[in-house]
């Protein structure tokens, strides 16, 4: 259990190093160990309070003005109220592997569909269609209180909305902070035990600095026409890591 611990402590600040630089990829990377050595509530409050913690590093430390896509931040988020919820009753139906299996089989296909979408796609970049943006809240709603992965669906709208990096990054932020505070409220109100203890959080909230710290300059080295490249990869290699862990 101890080594698994530290296991856990890495990861978290892999995960905290790689959603600085990226925008997204906190959860994705720390939520398999964390499940693994916690109970699925606790690890999703200790995912929810540390995402919080991380996101707002980004936004408040970074000496610049942030650029979400104020609009679309909003209809992710309100539609994703009632997919909060939604998230909370597949916690309590479901066990970690299969909430991580789906997740990593619902990342995977979205990413096909887009692959296909962009080689049939015409030169001129098209609108998203208007059920995209409150899919993805619903989605994201629903994963963050059930594994706390909400990243991919914004990731994807995003990437079709053509936003820019910079956009991105700060539009993934805003929505996390929201989706982390509304998650801990509809978990409470659930009446999920998904408070983490004082020991984990005393040993992880420093190292979500150190990881913040570490993959803030990366982002700044990103050029435009690599950043959607980095971010497949990303998603591609973290829903791979998480149904490994999983599975074995």
């Amino acid at each position: 259990m101890e080594a698994l611990a530290i296991a856990a402590g890495i990861a978290v600040v892999a995960g905290a190093a790689l959603q600085s630089a990226t925008g997204f990829g906190f959860a994705l990377t720390s939520a398999p160990l964390l499940f693994a050595a916690a109970e699925p509530e606790r690890a999703v409050g200790l995912l929810i309070v540390l995402g919080l913690e991380v996101n707002l590093l980004t936004l408040g430390t970074e000496g610049r003005r942030p650029e979400p896509l104020a609009g679309d931040a909003i209809t992710i988020l309100a539609y994703g109220i009632p997919g909060l919820f939604a998230g909370v009753l597949a916690l309590r139906a479901l066990g970690s592997t299969a909430l991580q299996v789906a997740v990593t089989i619902g990342v995977l296909a979205t990413l096909a569909v887009r692959a296909l979408a962009r080689r049939r796609a015409t030169p001129r970049p098209a609108e998203p269609p208007r059920w995209m943006a409150p899919a993805a809240g619903f989605t994201s709603g629903a994963l963050t209180t059930s594994t706390n992965t909400s990243g991919p669906p914004i990731v994807l709208y995003a990437l079709a909305r053509g936003a820019t990096p910079v956009q991105t990054r700060d539009t993934l932020t805003v929505t996390f902070i929201g989706f982390g505070a509304l998650g801990a409220a509809a978990l409470a109100l659930g009446g999920a035990d998904w408070v983490p203890s004082a020991e984990a959080l005393a040993v992880l909230v420093p190292a979500v600095v150190l990881g913040h710290l570490a993959g803030r300059p990366v982002f700044a080295r990103l050029a435009e026409d690599r950043y959607e490249p980095v971010l497949t990869a990303v998603l591609v290699l973290t829903a791979l890591a998480g149904l490994a862990t999983a599975l074995f």
